[in-house]
């Protein structure tokens, strides 16, 4: 399959060559030439199927015309080689639990089946020493460097803004070693993916080292999480639930998650409506109101990993609905939290049900509470395990929160970075004396 970028103004390029280079060389983000569609057998039997064959099925719809069945399904199995639970927490709504992979964080799906397609495709090639650019609020580049740790041929460079992400999100992927190297930068989360998106434009550069971004604009790092909107339907059917009328909340700041679902709406999951649900950063919920695109610089706040001024995959969810805003406002909703209503639901939530919410889902379920229908299912994203956001979640509840020994481990670790400005010239400077 081909895959052209959004601005239109580059030539359609392979998988292989997407993956590889990340952006478009007119800056705009891939997307496939044709969405295909699952038939509906597939639907009528998917109560029974395991997570890796449902995935599997995806990928193959998508991916099948330029990966080996056999490469494609290791691929997958390798990726998914956790559980992802919808757990029942009130009357109509649940939490899709994505925080059971190695770094306990929705991304870990993204990063780590692109972690295997990038190695698969740089030996095909028969190159070596692709430079992997990742810029992160927060879990990201926790689960990119984790997916590309030991990669053969591969280096990560991880860029987040100095004291915006949690201590414990920062040493995952600042005590690693090996291949990856922290650059701690002195800004916000924009100004991260801004000197990333200015690397891959960037003439010195790309004559001295092969780049590609591993943050939601690279297809092989969003595309993958439609595979827990499939898996979440199959686990609702498996419940006997009726599929009429699913309502999706996703917590939203890059906006790839929610992107990777309206796709798998494309290709037949019968989604009945999705929903955005924004922190104070929430420039996707003023252009539904207002029509209009405005980026801001982002705002910090207690769901870091949605502080993102100027979401990069607004510009796919334009393409995807053609540029339409009443298009784009039919098939979802959206909603904005401050952090006062993101802790007062949170307590709320545990104190009357028991379940301990991370901040991103708060956002998500509170959009449940107050925007489902009687007849509606909601299932909302719980991204990340709450451990990871442990001093705000405990302020939050008066208790303390274990952490799993999955965070531990990365707790003993020695933090190593780079300081680094968030002017470009610093970057670029840097990078050329690698």
């Amino acid at each position: 399959m081909q895959y052209y970028s959004t601005n239109g103004n580059s030539p359609k390029v392979s998988l292989q060559e997407a993956v590889i280079h990340g952006l478009a060389s007119d800056k705009g983000l891939f997307m496939p030439e044709v969405i295909p569609t699952i038939p509906k057998a597939f639907f009528n039997n998917i109560a029974e199927m395991s997570l890796q064959d449902i995935a599997y099925v995806v990928a193959n719809t998508l991916f099948g015309q330029d990966v080996e069945s056999e490469i494609l399904k290791q691929i997958v199995n390798e990726t998914l080689n956790f559980d992802i639970p919808l757990v029942h927490v009130a009357e109509n709504r649940y939490s899709l639990e994505l925080f059971h992979g190695p770094t306990l964080a929705f991304k870990d799906v993204g990063a780590r089946f692109m972690a295997r397609l990038l190695g698969y495709f740089n030996k095909e090639k028969g190159k070596s020493d692709v430079n992997v650019l990742v810029a992160t609020s927060g879990d990201t580049g926790s689960a990119v460097a984790n997916g590309f740790l030991n990669v053969p041929g591969v280096r990560v460079f991880v860029l987040y803004p100095k004291g915006k992400v949690s201590k414990i999100q920062e040493a995952q992927f600042t005590t690693l070693g090996a291949n990856i190297t922290a650059l701690e930068v002195n800004g916000t989360f924009d100004d991260c993916q801004a000197l990333v998106k200015n690397a891959f434009i960037d003439k010195d550069l790309n004559e001295k080292m092969q780049l590609t971004s591993a943050n939601s604009i690279n297809v092989a790092r969003f595309l993958p999480q439609m595979f827990y909107y499939f898996y979440a339907y199959a686990q609702l059917a498996h419940m006997g639930k009726s599929l009429d009328n699913i309502v999706i909340s996703v917590p939203s700041g890059n906006f790839g998650n929610i992107t990777a679902g309206l796709i798998g709406k494309r290709m037949g999951l019968p989604i009945k409506r999705f929903i955005a649900a924004n922190n104070r950063n929430d420039i996707f919920f003023q252009y539904l109101l207002t029509g209009k695109y405005t980026p801001r610089p982002s705002i910090a706040t207690i769901a870091n990993a949605m502080d993102v001024g100027a979401p990069s995959n607004f510009a796919r969810i334009l393409d995807l609905y053609e540029q339409s805003h009443d298009a784009i406002a039919t098939e979802i909703s959206g909603c904005t939290y401050t952090d006062e209503e993101i802790a007062e639901t949170l307590k709320a939530t545990y104190d009357k049900t028991g379940y301990l919410l991370d901040p991103h889902g708060a956002v998500g379920y509170r959009s449940l509470l107050e925007n489902l229908k009687d007849n509606e299912i909601g299932i909302f994203l719980e991204t990340a395990h709450p451990a990871k956001f442990k001093d705000t979640v405990e302020g939050i509840i008066q208790k303390e929160v274990k952490i799993p020994n999955k965070l531990a481990e990365f707790m003993k670790g020695t933090k190593s970075t780079v300081k680094m400005s968030s002017a470009f010239p610093a970057f670029k400077k840097y990078l050329m004396n690698v």
